[in-house]
């Protein structure tokens, strides 16, 4: 553009004021004819306004089509001052507009009246440049890009093409190829905010050559699609002459050939007679069956299933118990009488060939290792593997599978399990057992009694599959965090193998065996790059988790590799240390703390030990006695057989008053507050019987419970101490608590042989017999010896029978 030129649209633009209209992914152009509905109630009013006065509005559209009520921000700077040419109202209260766009405009301020906007505004002057060789090339460049484009689309109308052909402006020429080609509101609006002329044409090209590379690959594509569904619809319509033929011609080559695989199938798959010959029913009804019938694509989807189990496929076994023993030692660390029983049946199998393999149940928290050791068991004994979750698992079909007559049907996921096996001397892992449920549907606990009975599930019988199939020489594995949700009759066909959780040591050898290295290789760190001390780990087991599995403890050392492996690429670093004085750089603050034992002695509060499904816990009881009418508040959402055990711990409290020196008439005249803190978590069972007396009897003669003493054990009337279950998980949650002493039945003495040799070198277990024991060791010095010898009496003069426990 010449120096004139611009000196005369410098002399030509003036500011005006007019309504603003804002255009939601539209964008008007000068010389643009079109029209469009308005709705929002101030760009009405924005046109009633015009319409009074010259006719003339600004058009401009919005960044964010989803605004409502845009401000000055929301608007492109750009827009066309327009002549309104006519308006039609529409029901509802909107507006159909035909507008004519005049010149461009540039949006200076915008004022928001409340009824609706108005702004200042510069405007550009159409003008018709000098034309320039490098315009005119520009200009000529554009026509022929956009025939082109033309020849390409279709969708462009005459008129249109005639015009812009026509038109000898190369301004104007850029505005209509904008506004009829381009799909972007972005492109529309580059274009429309380029004043000078050359540079609009230039920019004009630019998106133009963009946008037909873009109609070349869509027309690409179009075609490609076209040609696919051409060839699929010959070949339809050729499949269906064919079938035609055949029909008029009695020829049904096709079926028979298909029936006769079937047939050759069923003959080499070793089904059993009986089940053989409802196969050969079904394939022969499938040959009488029209070609077309939907029951023909049932048919033949039962029959492929059928024939897909491995009827007469076994893998061979290995009986190497040398073997067997080093992979389960490679593989897991512990876990001794998972692995004792393996290597049991490996010996017994040596010798005798028929013994049918062991259903086992193996329970235990989270964490520690039982659906893992499942797998190396089938490595070790040369077994397939197949994985099967019952968690969640409601409907008795999902064992046993839906008959075929219901829609969608499919054989049972124990079916399924075999046919990923693809061997019928399997080990197959059902996972998650005891988390079943059941429901109007059935419960599937009752289809699992079948499959884990060796006595019956020789004949295991499937609904969609119709036929027996034997499931004795597969080895079943189940895994369970709790036998309390098991049915009875299902733990009978199980043989329970009980894992505790782990010690501190024994978690931190997994970690330095398998974590670890697992980890560097996950995330690709170098033996060398990274070392991880010892007393690191244990930091990590202690302050950094709380369960008796792994799982937790993993994770904490995938964080520390994932922020070594930053260190190294960013800052270089070579070689990485963890140590326990580094070891908050990685893992943050504290999170847990063991050092549990208070600094002194408290009246009221004893230490008992609980189990539960995720490992063993310590639990603080406490009780205050207060001036009262004998009421009894049990608080710390206990449940009933908890409750049962603290009466009882009252009632034998009662009975030996005098001897204790507390009160006779103290269960009238105060009133007792047993509590268990963390309410929020239920908690029930009676092994806490002792630990209520011994809290009681300490708040109520006012001595106070040794707080390195924690005990366990089911209390009598007579103050004797019945055995409790999950001894080990409790001794090992005291380990974790830095507890000194353990008392707990004399009766359990049989399972201190299960305690590892790192917790009995830490804590000393005391059994006992009664509670006369328990008050000795709890309350130390502070009880006199004269209460206990008549305590000592008082346990002596009661009989043998007189306390059962069933």
């Amino acid at each position: 553009m010449s120096e004139s030129e611009k000196k005369k649209i410098g002399l030509r633009t003036k500011k005006i004021t007019l309504p603003v209209l804002p255009l939601r992914g539209l964008c008007v152009f000068p010389y643009m004819v079109l029209h469009f509905d308005v709705g929002r109630e101030k760009s009405v009013a924005a046109l009633e306004a015009a319409m009074i006065g010259d006719q003339k509005i600004f058009l401009v559209a919005q960044m964010d089509a989803q605004k409502d009520e845009p401000s000055f921000n929301d608007l492109y700077s750009f827009g066309t001052v327009a002549k309104v040419k006519q308006l039609l109202k529409l029901p509802g209260g909107s507006i159909r507009v035909l507008v004519e766009g005049l010149n461009r405009g540039k949006l200076l301020k915008l004022t928001d009246s409340g009824k609706y906007m108005s702004g200042e505004i510069r405007q550009y002057p159409n003008i018709t440049p000098e034309i320039t060789p490098t315009l005119e090339a520009m200009t000529r460049n554009a026509k022929e890009i956009f025939d082109e484009y033309l020849q390409i689309m279709s969708k462009t109308p005459r008129e249109t093409i005639i015009s812009v052909m026509n038109i000898k402006n190369p301004g104007e020429i850029a505005d209509l190829i904008a506004a009829n080609v381009f799909v972007n509101l972005e492109d529309k609006m580059a274009i429309l905010e380029e004043t000078v002329i050359e540079k609009r044409v230039e920019k004009l090209i630019v998106i133009m050559h963009r946008e037909m590379e873009i109609v070349r690959l869509e027309k690409d594509i179009a075609e490609k699609v076209k040609e696919q569904i051409d060839k699929n619809q010959r070949e339809y319509y050729l499949r269906e002459q064919v079938k035609i033929i055949q029909n008029e011609l009695g020829d049904r080559d096709g079926i028979s050939a298909e029936v006769k695989e079937y047939k050759r199938k069923i003959a080499k798959s070793g089904i059993p007679k009986e089940s053989a010959s409802k196969l050969l029913a079904d394939v022969d009804r499938l040959a009488k069956m029209p070609a077309g019938m939907s029951d023909g694509a049932l048919l033949r989807t039962y029959l492929d299933t059928v024939l897909s189990l491995p009827w007469n496929i076994y893998t061979k076994e290995r009986f190497n118990i040398e073997r067997a023993k080093r992979i389960l030692d490679r593989d897991h660390y512990g876990l001794f009488k998972v692995k004792e029983r393996i290597l049991e049946f490996l010996a017994v199998r040596q010798l005798a060939k028929d013994i049918k393999g062991p259903i086992l149940c193996l329970v235990g928290p989270p964490g520690v290792g039982k659906t893992s050791i499942a797998k190396s068991i089938a490595t070790a004994l040369g077994k397939n593997y197949a994985r099967l979750s019952l968690g969640g698992i409601r409907d008795e079909a999902e064992i046993r599978g839906h008959r075929k007559t219901y829609i969608g049907a499919m054989p049972g996921r124990i079916i399924n399990a075999v046919r990923m096996a693809k061997s019928k001397n399997a080990m197959i892992l059902l996972d998650e057992i005891d988390k079943m449920s059941n429901d109007f549907r059935g419960d599937p606990s009752s289809a699992m009694l079948e499959v884990l009975d060796s006595e019956q599930n020789f004949a295991f019988s499937d609904h969609y599959i119709e036929i027996p199939f034997d499931l004795s020489e597969i080895l079943f594995i189940t895994t369970a965090n709790s036998l309390d949700s098991i049915p009875r009759p299902l733990q009978d066909r199980m043989e329970v193998i009980t894992l505790s959780g782990y010690t501190d040591y024994e978690k931190v050898q997994i970690a330095q065996r398998y974590i670890i290295p697992k980890q560097k290789r996950l995330h690709g760190i170098s033996s060398g790059a990274l070392k991880i001390d010892e007393n690191a780990i244990y930091g990590i087991v202690n302050y950094y988790t709380k369960e008796s599995g792994v799982r937790n403890l993993e994770r904490q050392i995938a964080t520390i590799c994932r922020k070594s492996a930053r260190m190294i690429i960013e800052e270089g670093a070579k070689r990485i240390t963890v140590n326990a004085a580094n070891l908050d750089m990685f893992l943050g603050k504290r999170i847990y703390s063991y050092d549990l034992i208070k600094d002194n002695d408290e009246v009221g509060v004893a230490t008992g030990l609980a189990w539960t499904a995720f490992g063993g816990d310590t639990l603080q009881i406490e009780v205050n006695i207060m001036d009262g009418k004998g009421e009894i508040v049990l608080t710390g959402s206990l449940g009933d057989v908890m409750k049962e055990s603290a009466k009882a711990a009252i009632s034998y409290i009662r009975s030996v008053a005098g001897q204790l020196g507390i009160d006779r008439e103290f269960y009238k005249e105060k009133d007792i507050h047993i509590h268990v803190p963390d309410g929020a978590t239920p908690k029930d069972g009676p092994s806490a019987g002792i630990t209520i007396a011994t809290a009681l009897i300490s708040a109520l003669t006012g001595r106070s419970v040794r707080r390195d003493v924690a005990m366990t054990g089911e209390i009598t009337l007579r103050g004797r101490i019945l055995p409790i279950g999950g001894f080990k998980e409790k001794a090992l949650a005291a380990y974790r608590a830095g507890i000194g002493t353990v008392l707990f039945p004399a009766e359990n003495e049989k399972d201190l042989q299960e305690i590892p040799p790192e917790v009995c070198n830490k804590i000393k277990f005391v059994a006992v017999k009664s509670m006369t024991d328990v008050l000795e060791i709890s309350l130390g010095n502070e009880i006199s010896s004269d209460n206990f010898s008549i305590l000592e009496g008082f346990s002596a003069g009661i009989g043998e029978g007189t306390g059962i426990r069933q």
